[in-house]
């Protein structure tokens, strides 16, 4: 048995010691909760405020970084910067766009671009890492960049300023492979009207973070600005909540141009690729990993942790905008509020130290009383009805709980009893005794009357009457049924006679109807009664319960109308009405298989008009015979005392012990002739015959009219016809079929059969597909031809299908010589059966009824009080010496239920008037052939002798044999042939 899971229990005290404590801890956890719920709110409510100034200060920074460039950008244009046609035009320029980069740091760069892909530009050497990637000359200020395509040769030079704009270095460039008219900031902005921007890239030169702004100048230059955005980062460092807040600005494509932690912006030496979010860190991965399109603010669960996210897109910074997102972790955030939450749970254990010590000494005041409650349950659970009651209690309900159990104790004691009462009792009218027995006395009750409704009419009838203990006749008081729809019949039956409701009345002599010798009886002119319905497992009414009790005329009701008595009575109503139904329906179907063996058997004898009373006749004998050896004292049978489930199985056993012979075939149950099948084949054998006659007149005029001798041959001819006649004569009295057949008789059969007959038409045409079968192994000879008078062709054997062989070790143990063919129905074969009318594989066919009959009585489903059935009705065809069939079985080995089987079983079988091949045989005679085989070791000698001192063979000849059949039979004779001793009787 698997072991149980812990499951433990406490007492009432600890229960309500816990509830305080509960109550106190639930009181703290929902201040505490609410304190820390009101806390987080406001936090998070102003963190969306901080949320949205953060995102407005970057707004605010862009545009303070964009908004000069553009306008810087505008006033060159307008001022004719891009008109210069060549190097030294545009070196004019050279101080105003120094003085633009001085006035603003964020400007890297500023430069022209021409249609003829000369470019000019100038950049400021603000850091050590510049000059030196430049290899600029001490003091350096400003690097010239100019190219010009004007001529036949392109001049690139880089000229190299100190602050004061002198000329330090002019360094020329001798393979310039650079041209403006190749760069996305050129073609944007020959394409539009207006300004353009870039998205953020890393400056190739510098490695800064920025973006490119340019506009056309004229129709066909363009100016441009690289702007750095190394600015926002330090907005961005600013706007940090927390020390893990994360905040970042971003392209679209999700590459980096401002962070908190600028060194995570720089990129590598070799490459110039602005880096990616996801590559900043963990939560900044996850939250790009969502897939974020829209302006949103959520908390959201980031590389296992609770973040606050705002998302937003900034329309500034590039052709699709700029992405700002601000991520603070959830725990950070709400810190302060996560300390109130720990103040409120140190306050609320510290006041519940303070009251656990009062709630237990409380509780445990208040359930001391139920403790001698819980030993009383605990004795009623173990059906100790015995065990003292508790004492009473200062608490109501803890009284009125003890003496609840108290009352409680005393019905389910007596329940219990009359439920154990009524499910004991097996025979009817016995229960209803005790349904009324047991309800008068529960109910306090002077009398009881139970009514049944009969399940064939719906009639009302009483069928029991107990008064002052006694158990009368309802007949002798004159109480009548009803019929469903009497006028006469009581409101206080037909009530509950239809379904309704228990009445509980007073009835005196103006309301008795028909039930005033009822209370003459009770010697009393008013009496109080509770009438209830019984009512069956499918809520069907199948009775009226009464109970009685003489009105003493105090004003105090009685005990049996008071509510919980009539609750009472309903339910052991309900009970005894089951175990009523239960009987019924036990009866019902007792009565039901009967009739179902009875119809089986009746349908086997009714199968054949020759046997048509056997198995009604066998269960007769069977049954005369059993009693006889019950009531035997003879030590043959002292052990035999079979008990009413016995006597079902034998009854059972008795009426389908040949109930296998349903799978006979009909024919060879009423085989009356040799030659018989579905007709009798000795009408083809005659016409053979006749066929031979005409012959022999055909050769007698053929001779006579080729002028041969016609008195010879009519002497050849008569002699023929002598003969031909005697012949048939002699194969008709062999198809009679006999006791015996001798050899010589044998032997002119197979003379006669080698005469022949001249067949000129097919005998193929016109049967069916099975035969056309078995001819087909055959080749078809031609005709006309010679036959045989008496045949036995090939066709005319039946194979036996494999699943008819009985396998040697099979689990019934059946023992049966399994002829070759299942049918052999030549001529010759079965005009040879030496006795009776039955071939060996007819012989067979009918044994094989035993087979049936036990493979299909093992596979019903018995109750275990009949599951002998199949060995009692298996047995009537075994022998004593184990000659028999379908086991083998000696006497030892059969029950003595089986041994009866088989003695009745001969005996109807010998005495039987209805069998097509013989008559039925003188008492006598049949008793004679009995003794006999007990001699041959056939039946039991035991029980042979019992049958005879018991009369139950000549009981049974005065009932069912002929008069004729009925002589005189020498009873010690018969002893002595069978081999017994002397009579007993």
């Amino acid at each position: 048995m698997p072991a149980q899971p812990s499951d433990r229990r406490f007492p009432l005290h600890v229960h309500i010691s816990l509830l305080f404590t509960l109550l106190l801890l639930l009181s703290g956890i929902t201040l505490g909760l609410f304190n820390y719920w009101q806390t987080s709110r406001i936090i998070l409510s102003g963190s969306d405020h901080l949320f949205g100034r953060i995102r407005q200060d970057v707004e605010r920074d862009l545009r303070e970084t964009y908004q000069p460039i553009r306008q810087l950008l505008g006033l060159l244009a307008l001022s004719g910067a891009g008109q210069a046609r060549d190097g030294e035009q545009r070196l004019a320029w050279l101080p105003a766009f120094a003085q633009a980069l001085r006035d603003d740091d964020r400007l890297a760069s500023l430069y022209l671009g021409y249609p003829d892909g000369d470019f000019f530009m100038v950049r400021p050497l603000r850091s050590e890492d510049l000059r030196r990637r430049l290899a600029a000359p001490p003091g350096a200020a400003l690097q010239v960049w100019s190219i010009d395509r004007g001529g036949e040769v392109t001049r690139a030079v880089s000229l190299f300023f100190d602050e004061q704009l002198n000329l330090l270095e002019r360094r020329p460039i001798a393979e310039e492979r650079y041209d403006p008219r190749q760069r996305d900031w050129f073609v944007a902005a020959r394409g539009d009207a207006g300004q353009i921007t870039t998205a953020p890239y890393v400056f190739f030169s510098s490695h800064d973070v920025g973006t490119t702004l340019a506009r056309r100048v004229g129709d066909d230059a363009v100016i441009a600005a690289d702007l750095t955005l190394a600015q926002l980062s330090a907005t961005l460092a600013a706007s940090r909540l927390t020390p893990s807040s994360e905040v970042v600005l971003f392209t679209p494509t999700g590459e980096a141009i401002a962070y908190p932690r600028e060194d995570h912006l720089i990129p590598k030496q070799e490459r110039t690729q602005l880096p990616r979010v996801a590559d900043l860190s963990e939560p900044l991965r996850a939250l790009l990993e969502q897939g974020q399109d829209e302006d949103r603010q959520a908390l959201m669960l980031l590389a296992k942790r609770r973040w606050l996210v705002s998302y937003s897109h900034l329309a500034e910074g590039g052709p699709g905008g700029l992405r700002l997102a601000l991520l603070t972790p959830e725990d950070e955030l709400l810190e302060e509020a996560y300390r109130i939450r720990w103040q409120s749970a140190v306050l609320t254990l510290a006041i519940l130290l303070l009251c656990i010590p009062l709630g237990w000494l409380l509780s445990r005041i208040l359930v001391r009383p139920l403790q001698g409650l819980v030993a009383e349950a605990e004795a009623i659970r173990r059906f100790d009805f015995g065990h003292p009651a508790s004492s009473r209690s200062p608490v109501a309900e803890v009284d009125r709980l003890a003496l609840a159990m108290a009352r409680m104790k005393e019905t389910l004691s007596s329940f219990l009893e009359i439920t154990a009462s009524l499910s004991a009792e097996t025979r009817f009218d016995a229960l209803l005794r005790r349904v009324l027995k047991e309800t008068v006395d529960i109910g306090e009750a002077c009398g009881g009357l139970i009514y049944l409704v009969d399940a064939d009419s719906g009639r009302l009838q009483p069928q029991g009457l107990i008064l002052e203990g006694q158990v009368l006749d309802p007949q002798a008081l004159r109480l009548d049924s009803y019929e469903p729809d009497d006028a006469h019949l009581p409101h206080w039956l037909a009530q509950p006679a239809t379904g309704g409701a228990s009445l509980a009345l007073s009835l005196g002599y103006d309301r008795a109807e028909g039930f005033e010798a009822l209370l003459n009886r009770l010697g009393s002119p008013r009496i109080h009664l509770v009438s209830s319905g019984l009512h069956n497992r499918r809520g069907d009414t199948v009775g009226v319960l009464v109970l009685l009790h003489r009105d003493s005329g105090r004003s105090q009701d009685p005990t049996l109308l008071r509510p919980e008595r009539v609750a009472f009575v309903e339910a052991v109503s309900g009970i005894a009405a089951l175990c009523i139904d239960s009987q019924r329906l036990l009866e019902r179907q007792k009565q039901l298989l009967d009739a179902f063996i009875q119809l089986i058997a009746g349908a086997i004898d009714a199968k054949s008009p020759y046997t048509g009373g056997h198995c009604q006749r066998v269960p007769e004998i069977a049954l005369a015979l059993a009693r006889a050896a019950a009531d035997s004292q003879a030590p043959a049978f002292r052990d035999f005392t079979p008990g009413e489930e016995d006597w079902e199985a034998l009854h059972i056993a008795a009426w389908l012990h040949d109930c296998g012979k349903v799978t006979t075939p009909e024919y060879v149950v009423d085989k009356a002739t040799k030659l018989e099948t579905v007709y009798d084949r000795i009408h083809e054998v005659r016409t053979r015959f006749e066929v031979l006659k005409r012959d022999a007149w055909v050769a007698y005029w053929r001779a006579v009219a080729e002028g041969a001798d016609g008195e010879r041959e009519a002497e050849r001819r008569d002699r023929l016809l002598a003969e031909l006649d005697d012949d048939f004569a002699f194969v008709a009295r062999c198809n009679r079929g006999g006791e015996t057949m001798a050899e010589a008789d044998l032997e002119r059969l197979q003379r006669i059969a080698g005469r022949t007959w001249w067949r000129t038409l097919d005998d193929r045409l016109g049967v069916s597909w099975e035969e056309a079968q078995r001819q087909a192994r055959q080749p078809a000879p031609r005709l006309p031809v010679q036959e045989a008078l008496l045949a036995d062709r090939p066709e005319q054997r039946i194979e036996r299908p494999a699943s008819e062989h009985l396998a040697p070790d099979n689990p019934w143990g059946f023992h049966l010589d399994t002829p070759t063919w299942k049918f052999d129905r030549g001529e010759l074969h079965n005009l040879s059966v030496q006795r009776g009318t039955l071939t060996p594989e007819e012989r067979y066919v009918i044994n094989h009824h035993m087979v049936q009959t036990i493979l299909m009585l093992e596979r019903l489903p018995f109750p275990p009080h009949l599951s002998d059935v199949a060995e009692y009705a298996g047995g009537h065809h075994e022998r004593m010496d184990g000659s028999g069939f379908p086991r083998g079985l000696t006497r030892a080995q059969m029950s003595l239920p089986a041994r009866i089987m088989a003695v009745a079983d001969v005996f109807e079988a010998l005495t039987a008037v209805d069998r097509p091949y013989k008559a039925g045989k003188p008492l006598s005679e049949a008793l004679g052939l009995m003794a006999a085989m007990c001699r041959d070791g056939h039946i039991d000698p035991d029980l042979f002798g019992l049958f005879l001192e018991s009369g139950v063979p000549f009981d049974y000849a005065r009932r069912f044999l002929d008069p004729e059949q009925l002589d005189t039979v020498d009873v010690p004779a018969l002893r002595a042939e069978a081999g017994l001793g002397e009579s007993r009787a």
